[in-house]
């Protein structure tokens, strides 16, 4: 990771100039080489791994005071296991290449650490201490300087994932190469859930304006100044959401035959495209490449004064491709086709984009996944959510 949380926050700071070999590994602060006392009286170096609560790059107070510990129960120097610190055993497996068979509580008082360099040093000494009786050089001081990489997506540490323990199940996204076909009121949606997750890419698809209807069925507030400037729908949404994520890539193009390369490389498309061209050239593109996809549509109509209709979530892959023509609209039939208008309503387009990625991240194992459907729709009406074409 990057050294900015080093050089902006004190107990960080303090941390590496006191010689600890402290790094930050996903959204976790990471202190290695702490020697303790295992039950046979051997000294081992183990890891203390404590999840990090930041706002922007700056630390706040730790929270919970518990840590994780990777490595055997630490024990005094007579081999007797250190009950002061006692809590949980268990092995996790905490995402980013950490794992942990302990998790230990010492909580200093009812206010708990008052900063990160005061929770690290506690539990590194309380540990290392015994060690230390039975080998005087043994000390978590190690002096030692971290590989300083930022491989990072994000422009700041991303740590709700780690926070609540879903960090395994998170890194099971990066890596993605995502395409967005349609940026629209359930396309931008689709992005603002994207945005917060570790895909390497997030490719933006839509030649048109982001113009004041926009506004109204797409996540966030534009200024009237804004709209006056009448952006490409996919550089206002990038230029949002690049405040967060790295790699948000807009081309301001509809899709055609000359540029179905910008598919080239990707993952996974979501395609929130109206019925037409373009979107049989997509899929056809994405069905040779062997790319899995998700198609969504909805469709609504007032009647006696009121709205009612159907959101609908088809999803394609390499196992499954049978069901795709029967559900999706290519040339103005299918479900759409039964409304008599394109009324949409940026709840629908979010609860439609919400389906969406539910489904990306099943398939990914992020969600479990009991029917394997690759259809869904839910009906207003009733709240009535379906699902079929399973495997």
């Amino acid at each position: 990771m990057s050294a900015a949380p080093f050089s902006l926050n004190s107990d960080l700071k303090r941390l590496r100039e006191e010689g600890y070999y402290v790094q930050i590994v996903g959204g976790f602060l990471v202190m290695r080489e702490v020697p303790y006392v295992n039950a046979q009286l051997e000294v081992k170096t183990g890891t203390l791994i404590s999840s990090l609560c930041m706002s922007g790059n700056v630390t706040q107070k730790p929270e919970p005071h518990t840590i994780h510990f990777d490595g055997d129960y630490p024990c005094t120097s007579q081999g007797a296991p250190i009950q002061a610190i006692a809590h949980q055993s268990v092995a996790v497996d905490l995402g980013h290449g950490l794992s942990a068979q302990h998790m230990f509580s010492s909580k200093p008082g009812p206010e708990g650490y008052s900063d990160y360099h005061q929770k690290m040093t506690t539990y590194a000494t309380i540990i290392s201490g015994h060690a230390a009786i039975l080998r005087p050089d043994a000390t978590p001081r190690v002096f030692k300087n971290p590989d300083e990489e930022d491989g990072c997506v994000f422009n700041y540490l991303e740590t709700a994932s780690d926070r609540v323990g879903i960090g395994a199940l998170t890194a099971r996204l990066e890596g993605q190469r995502i395409a967005i076909l349609g940026t629209g009121g359930t396309g931008s949606y689709v992005l603002d859930q994207l945005a917060k997750t570790p895909v390497s890419e997030i490719r933006l698809i839509d030649g048109d304006d982001f113009l004041q209807h926009n506004a109204f069925r797409a996540p966030g507030a534009p200024s009237i100044d804004t709209l006056r400037e009448v952006p490409k729908k996919v550089d206002y949404l990038a230029g949002i959401y690049s405040n967060m994520h790295r790699h948000i890539v807009p081309h301001a193009v509809q899709m055609d035959i000359d540029n179905l390369n910008l598919l080239d490389g990707i993952n996974f498309a979501f395609l929130c495209m109206d019925a037409g061209e373009p979107k049989r050239l997509a899929v056809q593109r994405l069905e040779d490449m062997g790319v899995s996809f998700v198609d969504v549509g909805m469709g609504l109509e007032l009647v006696n004064g009121s709205l009612g209709g159907i959101l609908r979530v088809t999803a394609s892959t390499p196992n499954k491709r049978d069901h795709l023509r029967k559900r999706v609209s290519f040339e103005g039939g299918g479900v759409e086709n039964l409304y008599a208008s394109n009324i949409q309503v940026a709840e629908l387009n979010m609860m439609n984009a919400a389906l969406a990625v539910i489904k990306w991240k099943k398939l990914l194992g992020f969600y479990r996944d009991l029917e394997n459907e690759h259809h869904c729709s839910y009906t207003t009406d009733g709240n009535m959510l379906l699902n079929g074409d399973s495997l």
